[in-house]
């Protein structure tokens, strides 16, 4: 199980390394072309959460992250023993909520940069955190449902 605990903690290094580069290299609002009309670094800070909703309410977001990550922990503890694919899920859920939660403790905002055009869709600039956050997510459900086939055939 330290193993898992590890990586979260990799994440949050790679997470907040990837953020003071930008912050220290970058000017607010400055864009650095990758792949031209697609992909860009951009220097920009959120006060909020996803797409901006809730700016400015960091106490709420303390109280929420620390719940989750004790939620996240508590149930790596009791019920991901023994399940890999579960495992790396919470892990990449915690190190991703934690790596934005010290933006928020820091700076009272968080660092986002990168910036995605997709056609003509500016796709909302987001973090290594948010891209953890969401592959966390993504094979969180796989989990549930390949755990959900395994009981089925244990129970035929």
């Amino acid at each position: 199980m330290y193993i898992y605990y590890g990586l979260a903690i990799l994440i949050i290094g790679l997470d907040q390394l990837t953020k003071w580069i930008v912050v220290q290299k970058m000017e607010l609002y400055e864009q650095i072309p990758i792949i031209e009309n697609f992909f860009y670094f951009t220097s920009h800070r959120n006060s909020g959460a996803a797409w901006g909703i809730l700016e400015g309410k960091m106490s709420l977001f303390y109280i929420i992250t620390v719940i989750v990550a004790i939620g996240i922990i508590y149930y790596m503890e009791k019920y991901a023993r023994g399940h890999k694919l579960l495992s790396l899920s919470l892990s990449f859920l915690l190190g991703g909520a934690i790596g934005n939660f010290i933006d928020r403790i820091l700076h009272q905002e968080v660092v986002d940069f990168l910036d995605f055009y997709i056609f003509s869709y500016n796709y909302p600039i987001f973090n290594l955190a948010d891209s953890f956050l969401v592959v966390g997510v993504i094979l969180m459900i796989i989990a549930t449902f390949l755990e959900g086939n395994e009981k089925v055939k244990d129970e035929k």
